[in-house]
């Protein structure tokens, strides 16, 4: 195993009660029906002749579960997949009774093992930039669609400001609305220094993104778009200020027929 993957894995062990009551609290929260319509609407619009039971999703780092089970909740067959254990057992605490019916995994992104063409619909978020090779894992998840299959991947470009004098001004201007506004601030229970190491060795962090992810899912034939206004959607207020100069995207993407 790498020393990132390790470090990766041991941040995401600590990190993973702390990041399990942020999923909690959108569960309980305004956000449950905001992410559950915005994430149904995408998928009906796409598969509007098919019911819900019929549209097989995979949940790619699904944390402490909250995608897999708010559309395990809608009726979606999941499978949910992780790489920290830690993680997992989080999920299946959120998930109640709803455990028994998704399946959770522990697996790699990158590597995942499933058959070709086993999901109709993959779902992520903030997952991608993370990790050590994301064209790898842009391949595998491209893999694993059926045709005609639906990949939905909402992520930001994270820590960007460690490489850009540009983007760490707006960084700090947020760190300072947040502080004047007293809004919650997001790092709570996040240990900034190790997340910003791990960010360091991550190839994305550099990036301009959306654009490497159209570009890369393009390369591998599917028919892609990219929302960068979904934030206005599922944003809370106290997520726009802490990350008003690191807004959410989402790509879109369709694998040939």
């Amino acid at each position: 195993m790498s020393t990132y993957a390790e470090e990766n894995i041991t941040y995401w062990t600590r990190r993973a009660p702390s990041y399990s009551d942020v999923n909690q609290e959108e569960l309980s929260t305004n956000q449950h029906s905001v992410w559950s319509r915005v994430i149904d609407q995408r998928i009906q619009s796409h598969f509007g002749n098919r019911s819900r039971e019929q549209i097989h999703l995979l949940d790619v780092g699904t944390g402490p579960g909250f995608f897999a089970i708010i559309l395990a909740e809608l009726g979606y067959p999941v499978t949910a997949v992780d790489y920290t254990e830690a993680m997992l057992d989080q999920a299946r605490k959120n998930a109640g009774p709803l455990a028994s019916v998704i399946d959770f995994r522990r697996m790699d992104a990158e590597q995942l093992t499933f058959p070709d063409g086993a999901f109709d619909v993959i779902v992520s978020r903030n997952l991608t930039w993370n990790l050590p090779s994301p064209d790898r894992a842009y391949s595998q998840w491209t893999r694993v669609l059926k045709q005609n299959g639906l990949l939905l991947n909402f992520d930001a470009n994270w820590y960007r400001y460690l490489f850009s004098p540009a983007a760490n001004v707006l960084h700090l201007e947020d760190r300072k609305n947040v502080r004047e506004s007293n809004a919650a601030d997001d790092t709570a229970g996040t240990d900034v220094d190790a997340m910003e190491a791990i960010a360091r060795q991550a190839p994305l962090s550099s990036r301009r993104r959306p654009a490497w992810d159209l570009h890369i899912l393009h390369g591998l034939g599917m028919s892609v778009s990219a929302d960068q206004e979904i934030w206005k959607q599922v944003w809370t207020e106290n997520e726009r200020i802490n990350n008003a100069s690191t807004p959410m995207f989402l790509v879109h993407a369709v694998k040939a027929s």
